[in-house]
């Protein structure tokens, strides 16, 4: 969590508001997600690929913190239909959803994010949208025009309208979909004069000056590109306050301006950081309420960068956003080796970079009137949209364009999106915060409550088991904590599972435990864009769920197989001391004459409540007086009055560890593991204490898989070949040694297709590629 350094230099600087800053970034380090998605709309029935970036938040480098990203399907209410647990390996990791035939056609929301990342708040998490098309459903309706739904928002900058101040003021205008409107305005005093006007420029957004004579209120009157009128109210007026204007007074530098109704000398300060990195720390005096600070823009960081002013007291006063255009990044080409095809032909790519190595995923899809949305390039994410609140639109038009207009249009987005991650009451704090979620260091984290029967009090410092029955022998324990939650890793846990937990029935054999879902409960605003299923389009509509229904009835196996992982088939506590295969002995019917005949670590013992196990330690050759661990196909078996009732011809396999062994926080005094022939309890009877709970662990990752026709006789197959995506691949490092060729072959469907290559360097250099080639085929 120290792969971001903090500005040592600056530490005591501005009374120690530096050094606070840094230890709290020390503390929050941030972490971005980015996902690539293979295309922007489906059919159902289809594959929805993609690939996790996991970068830090401060210089977009790979971060191998998380070991585990959670991803998301929403609806237009943001509710889950479909969700995974990925596993990612050295900061990336890939997946896919099976489209159901049960989602409705519509816009939907896909979003992803870490443990870590949910300390944050669901505006950090990544998310974009996609179309799915249902053609077995009835279509959606044609979104009609609602002025209701039109939203006009003022921002002045700095914060704060301050009476008798030149306040710049910006504003923006959308529509019901978060899309931005042309619209241009009159600003009224509250006498109902004409004090200004205002024009958009780009995307809905624009500004203009204002210097308010009374408290208001001041109002606008919005006229849209229809003719529709919104009148709005502009934010309150205040007494006294700061007025911040940050200004490009020179290709190399910047000057923000301070004005104030305070006309007493005051030393200002001002913290310039860009995503948690101090870039500039200084202070200036404030003279006849006026104070200026000149920076240089070679010191800021890429990306977005905050202007924070602050009195002598270290009181926030005012905050302002700018955006430093990273430099553009050209270390990668990428082209195919015609620009147009037949059926069923290669396509060679040739991938060329001046980088050591580039992290790549591609895919390659066909372009119709339904895949107009250009798909969110990791550059942009990563440099602009990450950092800002709420959906912007076309973000790479502000990293691509650099002519005055853009320059206006990127300044306008600082002042009407601006956002911090945290508090500076938190960063100014005599401690770190404390944080829910822990970042998820060796695998998947599964947190079970524990609680007082009959209540919602929470149980501390009861110990608890996890286990999952399997022919492969995995436990886990842990204590709870002060609010009864106990943290459970499982590195191996993949696919759909049968989970039992317990506690310690000798400690407590009455407390209630709750399975806590791993996914996040808390959704953003975003607004999505409906999905209106224009007639025009229906021609389109049909032939994607023709193409969809004819790729399922006709899939090669291949593409239908997941292929599973291997497993260390090694028990958790390794090898045992003792092991006994059962077949090979004389087969008794009863528990305790097997014990009793072929095992001489384990020692029976009958009392007034039954059975009772010992272990003779290997070491004093004495048994142990404590009971020890005694496992069903992994699962801990607390009553041996059951496990003594089992009939012997349902144990494959019986092992034990003659001494103490320690286990997470748990010294147990030997171990007996009983294993049946399939790991499936073999019906043995749970306790009625236990909680038996299905849950999906890791994703097991399916292969993409895309038919070659390299011989005539593979080109003259009969199989239908109307794939939709043609080529897929989530995970390839391009090295700089030399050109690298990448080939796929074309299907049966005449078009355009688009190819989409997002990369990551190992320095944090991210790029979006793209480029269109036909396909014709033959009359």
């Amino acid at each position: 969590m120290l792969l971001t350094l903090p500005a040592h230099a600056q530490l005591d600087s501005l009374g120690g508001l530096t050094g606070k800053f840094s230890r709290y970034q020390r503390a929050a380090l941030p972490e971005k997600l980015f996902l690539h998605l293979d295309r922007p709309v489906y059919s159902v029935g289809e594959t929805m690929w993609f690939k996790v970036y996991a970068v830090d938040g401060t210089y977009s480098k790979p971060l191998p913190l998380s070991t585990v990203a959670y991803v998301e399907v929403l609806n237009a209410e943001r509710q889950p239909v479909l969700q995974a647990t990925v596993a990612l390996r050295q900061a990336t990791g890939h997946g896919s959803f099976q489209l159901p035939g049960g989602l409705a056609s519509g816009s939907y929301t896909v979003r992803a994010y870490t443990s870590w990342m949910q300390n944050f708040g669901p505006e950090y998490f990544f998310q974009t949208t996609v179309s799915i098309l249902n053609g077995f459903a009835a279509s959606a309706p044609v979104p009609t025009a609602d002025s209701a739904a039109v939203d006009v928002q003022f921002f002045a900058e700095g914060g704060t309208l301050v009476r008798g101040l030149r306040n710049r003021v910006a504003f923006k205008v959308t529509g019901r979909h978060g899309r931005g409107l042309a619209a241009s305005g009159r600003i009224l005093d509250r006498q109902g004069q004409v004090v200004g006007t205002c024009q958009t420029l780009r995307f809905g957004m624009g500004s203009f000056e204002l210097r308010p004579v009374t408290d208001g209120p001041y109002s606008a009157l919005i006229t849209l590109a229809d003719k529709r009128i919104v009148r709005q109210v502009l934010p309150p007026v205040a007494e006294q306050g700061y007025v911040l204007r940050l200004e490009s007074t020179s290709p190399s530098q910047l000057t923000l301006h301070v004005e104030s109704t305070n006309n007493q000398s005051e030393t200002l300060a001002l913290l310039v950081h860009a995503r948690q990195q101090i870039a500039v720390a200084t202070q200036a005096l404030l003279q006849g309420g006026r104070a200026s600070f000149v920076i240089d823009k070679a010191r800021l960081l890429p990306g977005i960068v905050h202007f924070t002013v602050f009195d002598s007291r270290q009181q926030p006063l005012a905050e302002r956003l700018y955006f430093q255009r990273p430099a553009a990044a050209d270390f990668l080409t990428a082209h195919p080796d015609k620009s147009q095809y037949g059926s069923r032909e290669k396509v060679a790519v040739q991938l060329t970079t001046t980088a050591p190595a580039v992290n790549l995923s591609i895919a390659v899809y066909r372009l119709d009137s339904l895949n107009t949305a250009p798909s969110p390039g990791i550059a942009a994410y990563l440099n602009l949209s990450a950092d800002l609140r709420g959906f912007v639109e076309n973000p790479d038009y502000y990293l691509n364009t650099s002519d005055p207009a853009a320059e206006a249009a990127t300044d306008n987005l600082m002042l009407t999106q601006g956002w911090s991650r945290f508090r500076w009451a938190e960063v100014q704090a005599a401690y770190p915060p404390a944080f829910a979620h822990l970042p998820e260091l060796n695998g998947p984290t599964i947190r079970v409550q524990l609680t007082q029967a009959g209540t919602d009090q929470p149980r501390p410092g009861l110990t608890a088991y996890l286990s999952s029955p399997s022919r492969l022998i995995r436990l886990t324990n842990g204590l709870s904590d002060a609010n009864g939650i106990v943290r459970f890793e499982l590195p191996e846990l993949a696919g759909e599972r049968d989970l039992i937990l317990q506690a310690d029935l000798r400690q407590d054999s009455t407390c209630q435990l709750r399975l806590l879902s791993p996914f996040s409960p808390r959704y953003a605003q975003v607004p999505m864009p409906a999905l209106g299923l224009a007639a025009r389009w229906q021609a389109d509509y049909a032939r994607r769920h023709f193409q969809a229904q004819v790729q399922q009835a006709y899939a090669a196996p291949a593409a239908l197989s997941t292929p599973k992982a291997l497993a260390d088939s090694t028990a958790f506590y390794g090898l045992a001391d003792e092991t006994y295969l059962l077949d090979k002995y004389t087969r008794f019917k009863v528990m305790e004459e097997v014990l009793r005949e072929y095992v001489p670590g384990v020692m029976v013992r009958i009392r007034k409540d039954g059975f009772r196990l010992m272990v003779l330690n290997k070491l004093t050759k004495i048994p142990f007086e404590e009971s020890p661990l005694v496992l069903m196909d992994g699962v801990p078996v607390f009553d041996i009055n059951k496990l003594m009732a089992v009939n012997p011809l349902k144990i494959r396999k019986l092992e034990v560890v003659d001494g103490r062994y320690f286990h997470g926080h748990t010294v147990y005094p030997g171990i007996i593991s009983f294993s049946t022939y399939k790991g499936d309890l073999e019906g043995f009877p749970l306790s009625a204490h236990a909680l038996l709970q299905q849950y999906e662990g890791v994703q097991e990752q399916r292969e993409f898989y895309a038919p070659r026709y390299e011989t005539a006789l593979e080109k003259q197959s009969r199989r239908p070949d109307l794939r939709n995506l043609l080529y897929w691949n989530p995970e390839f490092t391009l090295p700089a040694t030399a050109p690298h060729t990448l080939e796929f072959y074309t299907g049966d469907q005449a078009g355009r297709y688009q190819a989409v290559i997002q990369g990551l360097t190992a320095d944090g250099q991210a790029t979006s590629q793209s480029f269109i080639f036909e396909v014709k085929t033959p009359l």
